[in-house]
Order: structure tokens, then sequence, then C-alpha cells
């Protein structure tokens, strides 16, 4: 792992609608830039920050999958999200100063540093930028609370459902396929992450597939049939 220490053009980044405020002046779009000065590599496997390292930054992914996991006093890894190019973790180290999970490139990724101190002090000046923050927040306590939606009332294909199309619907707001997607992570890691073991994970895939719902070759994954993906994840709505 290494970090790069140049001047980061956010004005040029093409996430920057994505994980930047909207409404951001040129000169507060320059302030801005100032606190995001490292770059940050990190080969597939490694760890960007392991669960109680100090919390020092956000990180904003700018190329790249990750996924962030706790791990159980036995050794069992329960995977807790998954974030992609666009997205902000790191923020499980606000509450105490310290990291409460590993967050794992599940491919080469890199990711700008953003110094939580310095954005503390920017959103002080920023109103807008103080806003975004809170929204990221925010954005954190829905998807859990829509985990726990899943863990705790969904069936296993309505979990896999859901997962298929938030992924797709996420990948699609950063300018990909609407029905096409690579799968980055395993299916004893969507197991983990939606609360099923790996065989129903595989066993509901092939289903679907079956079931002429999708196509899927190892990691690829083409909906063939969305209405029908929606209709398993929100059947109350047909």
């Amino acid at each position: 792992m290494n970090s790069e220490t140049f001047k980061v053009a956010c004005s040029n980044c093409n996430l920057r609608e994505i994980c930047m405020p909207v409404g951001l002046n040129s000169e507060e779009l320059d302030k801005l830039e100032e606190i995001v000065e490292k770059r940050r590599r990190v080969k597939q496997g490694e760890l960007l920050f392991s669960s109680g390292d100090t919390f020092t930054s956000l990180y904003a992914i700018r190329t790249g999958f990750f996924k962030t996991c706790i791990s159980s006093e036995d050794g069992r890894e329960q995977v807790t999200g998954f974030q992609m190019a666009g997205e902000i973790i790191g923020m499980d180290g606000i509450v105490t100063d310290r990291h409460s999970c590993n967050a794992v490139a599940l491919e080469d990724a890199e990711v700008c540093m953003m110094p939580f101190a310095s954005i503390e002090d920017l959103s002080r000046e920023f109103p807008v930028l103080q806003r975004h923050v809170h929204k990221m927040m925010s954005r954190e306590i829905v998807r859990e609370n829509g985990v726990m939606m899943l863990l705790g009332n969904m069936r296993a294909e309505e979990r896999v459902a859901a997962f298929l199309l938030n992924l797709v619907q996420r990948l699609h707001a950063r300018g990909y396929s609407q029905t096409e997607l690579t799968l980055r992570m395993t299916r004893e890691e969507i197991g983990s992450y939606l609360g099923l073991k790996l065989e129903t994970v595989s066993r509901t895939f092939s289903k679907f597939s079956e079931d002429g719902i999708i196509e899927i070759k190892q990691r690829y994954v083409r909906i063939l049939d969305p209405e029908a993906l929606k209709k398993i994840f929100n059947p109350q709505t047909y």
C-alpha cells in the first residue's frame, strides 16, 4: 500500500457529482481540493483500514470495490457492506475515534484521503459541506435499516433480488449498464452480507437463471427480466 501526495483536481473528476456536495462555487471547490491532498492505492485483498485503527480520515473511493466486515471472537467474518467508486467509507470511526470494522479491497483500488479534522473545520465555513456530511451519515443509517429489514423479514429469493437490484442501480448512477454487471464479491461474501449460506445463494442464482430472470456465467450477471426481479423483491406492488 502506498500514498501519493499531489494536487487532486476534484473539479475534473467524473465522480464529483456523486461524492461531492452540489452547489460549491469555484472558491469553495478550491478549498475543498486543498484538504483532499493524497491518493492511496490499495491492492486486491489488502486492507484500507482495520478494526481498532485510529480514525483520522474519510476515504472517497475513486476506483475499485471494497467490502467492510467485522470478525467475531471465534474468527468468523461478517460482511457489513460493499462500497464502490464515488462512495465514502470510514465513517464508522467518527464515534470512538477508532475504526470498528475492516475495509478490504475486492479489486485493485484507489481512494482519495480526506482528513476528518480538516473536513470539520471547512464545514463550519461552508454549510453546504456540512449538510453533505450529514447526508452521508443519514445514508448510512438508512442503509443499515435496509439491511436489518433484509435479514429480518425477507425470504432468500427476496434478499438476493434486492441485492442485485440495489447493486445495478448504484452502478447505473455511475454510467454503467442497467442490466449487466460483474460481481466483484464471491458468493460466500454475498451470503455473509445477506445472512444466507453459500449453498443458498448459489441455489437462488441458479433458480433465477432457470426461470429466465437472469443470465449468469461465473461472476458475470445479465438481468433478462428486471420486472420479474422487482416482483420477487416487492410482490405487494404487483
